[in-house]
């Protein structure tokens, strides 16, 4: 079962990204997403797609121009998300065939990303809009809009936000920090996944 969860592997380096990303996969999280601030994130993203490529949705996040888009094209990766919402980026990676996630937190940028194209919204920073931001957005925006809460979204707090209608949600420090190994990732994914179900079932 392909849970609606993304891992955010910021920090981390092309020597240890595969035996992280099979960690996660192992552990049920099966979207994995390299912050372009990380070392080297393009090799990155090439290694697990070389070694993921049918199992995972793969890609980059903190993703700003149309030239990042196309490097990650290059390696394979099919998964666009970004801090904000620009349209350019939105349309060029639909124009690539690839998933494009921007982020939002107006009504507005909601709107803006959902004309250019994108798949969905990744309400960021979630902290500050809090479930109830998203509760209050979600009354005006189209039927079956999928919205992921990103930053201040996690395992303590899945069902608040559950309730208050997100699709899904990205991890970054809960589930990986430079320096954990790819078992101390495994541990907390498996927590991460476990709670999720609970939160849904």
């Amino acid at each position: 079962m392909s849970r609606p969860l993304i891992a955010i592997l910021r920090g981390i380096k092309p020597s240890e990204a595969v035996d992280v990303a099979a960690a996660l996969l192992d552990a049920g999280i099966d979207r994995i997403e390299v912050p372009t601030n990380s070392p080297d994130p393009f090799e990155s993203i090439g290694n697990i797609v070389d070694a993921f490529a049918k199992d995972a949705l793969i890609g980059a996040g903190t993703i700003l121009t149309t030239e990042q888009v196309d490097q990650v094209d290059a390696v394979g990766g099919k998964l666009i998300v970004s801090p904000n919402c620009d349209p350019k980026v939105i349309a060029h990676t639909k124009a690539k065939g690839m998933q494009s996630w921007p982020g939002v937190f107006t009504p507005t940028e909601a709107f803006a990303a959902l004309q250019a194209g994108a798949d969905g919204l990744k309400l960021f920073p979630g902290s500050m809009a809090g479930p109830s931001g998203l509760k209050a957005m979600r009354a005006i925006l189209p039927v079956g809009t999928e919205v992921f809460a990103v930053g201040g979204a996690g395992p303590d707090n899945f069902d608040k936000w559950i309730a208050a209608s997100a699709d899904g949600f990205g991890l970054g420090s809960a589930i990986y920090k430079p320096g954990m190994t790819a078992k101390d990732v495994g541990v907390a994914a498996k927590a991460i996944v476990a709670a999720y179900d609970v939160a849904i079932s």
